[in-house]
């Protein structure tokens, strides 16, 4: 019995023996391909700047000529100029609006001068310095999309509503979502963008808009006449009930004294005081809905116009002087390792 158990815990040993041994191959083998890795990123490292030092003087001349290239094209080619208005669209304009600039767009790419001489009642030469529009979502708060997406919950079922997180909503945003626009316009010129601007007010328009606002005024004027009906029959039911107080008055005395104890018959606070919070209410919304047929009086807002002058763009990764240099290492690199590769290729049976 002692010699089988003997046997069973020199087999035990041997297989730990067995599973370390294991471990530890595992563990060479893995640091030796890490330090290869290392070794094969540090040997070309250090081939990349012999092969630089040894070439400085040709690699060197090539960069001086290509910012000395970058810098005469830069000075030579054509300047564009930028300038942004900021409108908030109303009646769902904001959808004629994003169509009409993306066709601008496609009418500038296609030369289409005529077209787009009729849009925006310009001369020919001005329809030429236009290089393209640009439409974005205007500047808006956290506490504006917050009242967005409280907004947005109003619309969905209760069960969906607690689904639908605030993270979720802001992400799945498109560029309908806010109420203002950012629309830029880039030209070679400086000067015209005021010419510009008419061409795109005019486009805000359209057949459904139109509806859209009839439909509008329609309900305003009828909500309208329903609160000044309310408003005269409140005025009327006062009118009836200061005259019966008139009444009561003169028939009521208002205290009567017995052996020396006084009977109070003042009336407690009566629905008077209900007919004035409720014309108050009314009045209020009268006033609500005159503000916002004044407000909203037009199909859009120009928040902030074009500028009379545009400013320059002169991004650093547009210019030729950047841009020249880069390409020039670039191709520099792709021809010594292409020569690398070759010479090797030649000499591998050797």
């Amino acid at each position: 019995m002692s010699t089988e158990q003997k046997n069973n815990k020199d087999t035990e040993e041997v297989d730990l023996i067995v599973f370390f041994n294991y471990i530890g191959d595992a563990l060479s083998r893995l640091f030796r391909f890490v330090g290869n890795i290392l070794k094969y990123l540090f040997s070309s490292i250090i081939y990349i700047f012999k092969v630089l030092f040894k070439s400085w003087k040709i690699i060197l001349s090539v960069l001086i000529i290509a910012i000395i290239l970058g810098y005469f094209f830069d000075k030579n080619r054509t300047s564009t100029y930028q300038t942004s208005m900021l409108v908030e669209p109303y009646f769902d304009t904001k959808y004629q609006l994003v169509t009409n600039i993306e066709y601008f767009n496609a009418l500038i790419a296609s030369r289409n001068i005529e077209t787009l001489k009729d849009i925006f009642d310009i001369e020919e030469d001005v329809v030429k310095q236009i290089v393209r529009f640009e439409i974005k979502p205007g500047p808006e708060t956290e506490n504006d999309r917050k009242l967005q997406y409280e907004d947005f919950l109003k619309l969905l079922d209760s069960t969906r509503a607690k689904e639908y997180s605030y993270e979720e909503f802001v992400e799945n945003r498109s560029i309908y979502s806010g109420k203002l626009f950012n629309i830029t316009a880039y030209t070679k010129k400086n000067n015209i963008f005021n010419k510009l601007e008419d061409g795109i007010v005019a486009s805000f328009t359209n057949d459904f808009s139109r509806k859209s606002r009839q439909r509008r005024d329609t309900l305003l004027a009828i909500q309208k006449r329903n609160l000044i009906v309310q408003l005269k029959q409140i005025d009327s039911l006062q009118n009836i009930y200061i005259e019966v107080l008139k009444d009561e008055s003169k028939k009521i005395k208002s205290n009567v004294d017995l052996g020396g104890i006084s009977f109070s018959t003042d009336r407690q606070t009566t629905k008077e005081y209900d007919l004035f919070l409720e014309e108050q209410r009314i009045r209020d919304q009268l006033k609500a809905i005159e503000e916002q047929r004044i407000q909203e009086n037009e199909y859009f807002d120009v928040i902030s116009g074009f500028q009379k002058v545009g400013n320059k763009v002169s991004p650093w990764f547009r210019g030729y002087i950047y841009l020249f240099p880069i390409l020039a290492f670039f191709f520099i690199c792709i021809f010594f390792f292409v020569k690398q590769f070759i010479k090797f290729t030649l000499n591998y049976e050797k």
